[in-house]
């Protein structure tokens, strides 16, 4: 094996188990019901909404099927993300990230503090008009994020572009029952995504890994801080999802042509708890590479996350302090270049105590 790089070692308390629990996994959800056009049932619909629900309460994950992404689209996102990391690292690194702008291509991305086996690449969903530099509440200056432009593979930038378009419109319909599961108005999220939002598209590539499973980890345990995520992972697979019944690690079985759904901070702080963003992580294969496309929604920079107001009474009070996203964001991903000397900020900061 040769010298292990400590870099990618996990503290002993986040290392995977050498053996792997399938069980039967995460909730698969047909949403045919929402894309019959030529005949909607109210009760499929109905039944839809409850069977959402359960899977966001119990699980914080689940699979969609039936879900209305074309296929081609999804084929060409990942035969040209397959294009792009095959290339030389110079070639990659000619289109990386920096401190000013975190889109791009980068490879030595930090989950916990320990680094990831992996490389990615990030593509804003919308140009923002502005983001915060810092996360410095008095500091005020701004900076422009942009996206990229890859040479390579040819048409890069609008085989992504065709794929964002199809997720957004997967990520409507999701949130949609998510907030008829919550008795909110079915498009009451959606104020939240019309202006300046910060969404952004990540490909990842996992190489082989010559260190031992459970030594390392293509990604380390962590909960993600926009409001949903929509996974597409292939045939290799290696997610694992904390089981919220007795937290155990669960392996995510590849469904072909499936997508992976997890709600994420912004719901639980939005749903005032009613529903957890839960952790998870990648394996690393010692055989096989593995590619991954999440796509990560997130709200304008602007936005003041509090709970939603439907969902707060006296029986139920407010549980968390409001935040600005932009400030949480901004140091969410400054933590994501290095090593911090102190904790991440994530969303139990602003719990009300």
């Amino acid at each position: 094996m040769g010298e292990v790089d400590p870099t990618f070692i996990q503290d002993p308390q986040h290392r995977s188990n050498l053996s792997i629990i399938q069980d039967e996994g995460i909730p698969i959800i047909d949403l045919s019901p929402i894309n019959n056009h030529t005949d909607s049932d109210p009760s499929a619909i109905e039944a839809l909404v409850k069977e959402i629900g359960s899977a966001c309460k119990d699980w914080g994950f689940f699979q969609v099927t039936n879900h209305g992404v074309p296929l081609a689209v999804r084929n060409r996102i990942e035969e040209a993300s397959k294009l792009f990391f095959s290339q030389s690292l110079e070639e990659k690194n000619k289109v990386s990230r920096n401190e000013h702008s975190p889109m791009g291509y980068y490879d030595a991305e930090h989950t916990k503090n320990v680094r990831d086996w992996k490389e990615v690449f990030d593509f804003l969903a919308k140009q923002p008009t502005f983001m915060p530099v810092t996360s410095d509440e008095h500091d005020h200056r701004v900076t422009r994020w942009t996206n990229p432009s890859p040479q390579y593979p040819p048409n890069f930038r609008v085989i992504i572009e065709e794929y964002i378009q199809e997720m957004e419109k997967l990520s409507l319909k999701i949130l949609e029952l998510i907030a008829l599961s919550l008795g909110l108005e079915a498009k009451r999220f959606q104020e939240f995504f019309t202006k300046d939002q910060t969404t952004f598209i990540r490909l990842n590539y996992y190489p082989p890994c010559p260190y031992p499973r459970h030594l390392a980890l293509g990604v380390g345990p962590h909960k993600d801080s926009g409001a949903l995520t929509i996974l597409a992972q292939d045939e290799v697979g290696g997610l694992e999802v904390k089981r919220k019944a007795d937290q155990q690690w669960i392996s995510v079985k590849p469904t072909p042509d499936a997508y992976i759904i997890n709600i994420a901070d912004l719901i639980q702080v939005w749903s005032n708890d009613a529903y957890e963003s839960v952790e998870h992580r990648v394996l690393v294969n010692s055989e096989k590479e593995r590619f991954s496309i999440p796509f990560f929604l997130f709200p304008a920079h602007d936005t003041q996350v509090r709970p939603l107001e439907e969902l707060v009474n006296e029986q139920n009070p407010s549980k968390y302090r409001p935040f600005k996203w932009g400030k949480f964001l901004v140091h969410k991903e400054s933590s994501n270049f290095k090593k911090q000397n102190e904790e991440n900020l994530q969303i139990y900061h602003y719990k009300i105590a």
